[in-house]
């Protein structure tokens, strides 16, 4: 037995994860077979009760006629990435998009300006691996954000000194670029799901790639997060799980964390829960790491058999902030703070996201017009793509260029975009500038504009 193997070690921490990572589907799940029309439907209880699956199946935000009327309509598309093949009703949606969720997870940044300031190798590792813990917390949000518009851009400059922009790159496939920086550290991803939808349930999973590199040492960490799996979509009650393993990797010294997200068990038995260690390049476990990863995590030294050493106690790292209470979107304070105008930086780019009529129809909780927007915003999409090909022209990202490199990933080969540095030029300038004119921030006066052909009639 390798004592620096969690997944086989019968003590300590992990005594449940291999046990737990082998059964992944042990949650409490019920076919619904028996009733004519729904063949292969799954109902997955998180609680693991006892209840029939007919009437877990019934539970969740939405009313029996719009339950059957989805599911008829979804059925074709099992086994199918749909990505971007489906047009989605906006009764799903949360009032925000997939740019913008690019930059919510910078709301607990400081734990890397901790991983630059830190002086010891294994401790920069904890700070840096409870970062991207802290992500999952925005995760769990069961509403779909909105696709964005190619060319639709979202900026945040107004937390932790950071200046971060992200930019959807690409429609088909959908790829959406980010770069955040300030004195610490530089964040740079380039994102692109892979989804399986399974009738009631859709698996999701993350080609892109996350680089951070941390300015005081030049260190380098590459994230490979596990895939994430959306059940009852339909029927019951949504609830999101990512069971699997998560690596970051310290590319210029070789240390890593490898990190156990526990699978959902029966009666939500491990549900949220996060266990691994900090290595170091002999692969030695050097620090424990447990907690959840919707609450918080803590650290401890341990030996070499990865338990914990005498005289040392488990330290908290992070926790999560507190959030409203009985949010309808679920969304904590910084979210909210996402689209707000009151926090937007000065002379905002027409393409930002806040400025989306359909999103903020939806905020203002305007469903028809929310869905007329969406309508009208896809369809000058499709249009602009009809006429880009009859200029034989191509679409180029304002903020990042595409590169030759193609990143794999343990689920499909992903194209890179790497950021261009033009954003910190275009900012510094404005920042900069003597001009005393405010910025009009009403949305009723600024027009969403992320297009190629603004000025053409597409």
């Amino acid at each position: 037995m390798a004592p620096n193997d969690p997944k086989q070690n019968s003590g300590g921490f992990f005594a449940s994860i291999a046990s737990g990572l082998s059964n992944i589907g042990i949650a409490m799940s019920r076919s619904v077979n028996g009733l004519v029309g729904y063949e292969g439907l799954e109902v997955i209880n998180p609680e693991g009760g006892t209840e029939d699956a007919e009437e877990e199946a019934k539970r969740g935000r939405w009313k029996q006629e719009e339950r059957d009327s989805y599911w008829r309509m979804m059925q074709k598309y099992i086994g199918s990435d749909v990505t971007s093949m489906v047009t989605l009703p906006v009764i799903i949606f949360e009032p925000m998009t997939m740019v913008q969720k690019m930059a919510e997870l910078m709301e607990y940044s400081h734990l890397l300006d901790l991983a630059d300031e830190c002086d010891d190798p294994h401790m920069r590792l904890v700070y840096a691996a409870s970062f991207f813990i802290s992500v999952y917390y925005a995760f769990q949000r069961t509403w779909k954000p909105f696709n964005p518009i190619l060319g639709e851009t979202y900026e945040l400059t107004n937390h932790g000194g950071i200046r971060f922009i992200s930019e959807q790159v690409s429609h088909h496939p959908p790829i959406s670029a980010g770069h955040a920086e300030n004195e610490h550290f530089t964040y740079d991803i380039t994102s692109k799901v892979k989804t399986k939808f399974l009738g009631n349930s859709i698996e999701i999973y993350p080609l892109g790639r996350t680089r951070v590199t941390l300015k005081r040492d030049g260190v380098v960490l590459d994230l490979v997060p596990p895939l994430t799996k959306v059940s009852n979509l339909i029927f019951g009650r949504t609830w999101i799980d990512s069971p699997g393993e998560m690596v970051l990797t310290n590319m210029t010294t070789g240390d890593k964390v490898v990190l156990y997200f526990q699978p959902c068990g029966w009666f939500g038995t491990g549900r949220y829960e996060v266990d691994g260690y900090v290595y170091n390049a002999d692969e030695e476990p050097k620090i424990l790491m447990t907690g959840k990863w919707n609450e918080a995590m803590s650290y401890q030294l341990c030996d070499l058999e990865g338990e914990p050493r005498a005289g040392t106690e488990l330290q908290e790292v992070w926790r999560v902030a507190e959030a409203p209470k009985n949010d309808k979107y679920q969304y904590t304070y910084f979210a909210h703070k996402m689209n707000s105008f009151d926090t937007a930086p000065k002379k905002l780019l027409p393409s930002d996201s806040r400025l989306r009529p359909d999103r903020y129809a939806l905020e203002k909780g305007d469903l028809s017009k929310s869905g007329a927007e969406k309508s009208r915003l896809e369809e000058r999409q499709r249009a602009e793509k009809r006429l880009r090909e009859a200029k034989g022209e191509q679409f180029t990202p304002k903020w990042f260029d595409q590169t030759n490199e193609v990143h794999p990933t343990p689920w499909g080969d992903l194209e890179l975009y790497q950021y261009n540095g033009k954003y910190t030029e275009h900012r510094a300038a404005i920042d900069t500038s003597s001009d005393t004119v405010e910025e009009v921030t009403d949305i009723q006066s600024l027009e969403f504009n992320p297009w190629q052909y603004p000025n053409e009639s597409p």
